[in-house]
């Protein structure tokens, strides 16, 4: 067999399918009677359970069999655990990135066996993807930030619940906005009996305990932003404005490595906001955005991006924000106020809907966050907002 074979890998919670191909000169094997060079072949394949035991049992009976593997896989609910114990035992392992796997669109056949094997062929034609694999501790910080969120979402929740059940009891709160101070103290003095003060004290002991376990969390990240790891990047995106401590390290942590991305456009294409496209035979059609990376970093962008609507100022939180940080840091933020709000306005006066000027605003705003988190702050280009 060749020198190299590699391998594709269909990865689930119990079982993993492994597909193996090389390539190799056989002349009898399609009738060539002189030989020829039959490229990408299945050499093996089998299924062994997803335990760390059978996985080193199988990857050593392999490795002695065929020679040097280099192994890949899906990302999916599997993480990297896979990834890093190969790693471990001198295999090559790449992740792949489920959305950028060329697929075929007469194949509606699927099964563990032909991904295997498809992602095996497409890895040995080098047609595939691969997504930056985070080390364990950027990975804990990642999911430490994800955890927040995910409860900062359980609380919205039983928020809505509690407002239905309000609703439905006859209770409409008509002096103000929801879930201010003056709404809870309401909320505080409704009286209930019986089984619906079992149920409402019940609706409201939940709401405490998600939002105290959202502040813990928010304790908890703070502290970590702060730390000699993280602190330069998280002081320096903070001295935009529309983001914080919890937008910077949600947008850190899930970047992770701003230096993988060779320009501004690359980023702005990796969070899907760039527009789609389908130009053909001279005409051009642009769609809505891709919403192809990542949705975390895109939400937060257009969040930040609303801010942009309001006239270049430096208040007093960004002042503070912006102590001590680099001059040429202040000098982009201060770039990226007067464009973006020129952006937003400008579009809203050609008649384009608010949402995709806060759209447009949020793409060239990650340029501008793309450009403060190189290490020597390369220039924007006034025209662009992009690397000069």
């Amino acid at each position: 067999m060749g020198s190299i074979v590699r391998g594709g890998m269909d990865v689930h919670m119990g079982d993993i399918q492994i597909a193996l191909v090389t390539s190799k000169w056989n002349g009898e094997e399609r009738g060539r009677g002189e030989g020829g060079f039959v490229p990408c072949q299945v050499i093996h394949e089998e299924r062994i359970a997803n335990r760390a035991d059978r996985i080193r049992k199988a990857i050593k009976r392999l490795t002695k069999k065929f020679g040097k593997l280099e192994m890949c896989y899906e990302a999916s609910g599997c993480g990297y655990v896979l990834q890093r114990q190969l790693s471990e035992m001198g295999v090559g392992c790449r992740v792949v990135a489920p959305s950028k796997i060329p697929k075929k669109p007469g194949d509606r056949v699927k099964t563990d066996r032909r991904d295997a094997r498809k992602l095996a062929e497409l890895f040995w034609a080098e047609q595939l993807t691969y997504v930056r694999v985070p080390k364990k501790a950027e990975e804990e910080v990642r999911d430490l930030v994800r955890c927040r969120e995910t409860f900062k979402k359980d609380a919205l929740r039983v928020r809505q619940r509690i407002s239905k059940f309000l609703q439905r009891k006859g209770f409409v709160y008509r002096d103000g906005q929801n879930w201010t101070q003056r709404h809870r103290k309401w909320l505080k003095g409704l009286g209930f009996a019986g089984y619906e003060k079992v149920v409402y004290e019940k609706h409201m002991a939940d709401l405490e305990w998600k939002e105290s376990q959202v502040e813990d969390l928010d304790r908890e990240i703070e502290k970590v932003a702060f730390s000699e790891a993280y602190k330069e990047e998280v002081g320096k995106m903070r001295c935009l404005r529309g983001i914080d401590t919890l937008s910077a390290m949600t947008v850190i942590v899930e970047i992770v490595d701003f230096l993988r991305f060779e320009s501004a456009p690359s980023l702005m294409d990796y969070l899907g906001l760039v527009p789609s496209e389908d130009t053909s035979a001279g005409k051009e059609r642009r769609g809505p955005i891709t919403k192809a990376g990542n949705k975390r970093v895109r939400r937060i962008l257009a969040e930040a991006a609303w801010h942009y609507r309001h006239r270049p100022a430096i208040g007093k939180k960004l002042k503070k924000r912006q102590e001590g940080q680099p001059e040429w840091v202040k000098a982009h933020s201060w770039k990226a106020q007067q464009r973006l709000y020129k952006k937003y306005h400008d579009m809203q006066k050609s008649g384009h809907e608010t949402q995709v000027a806060v759209v447009a605003v949020a793409r060239e705003l990650s340029g501008f966050i793309w450009a403060i988190m190189q290490p020597d702050g390369p220039e924007i280009d006034e025209g662009t907002g992009c690397e000069a």
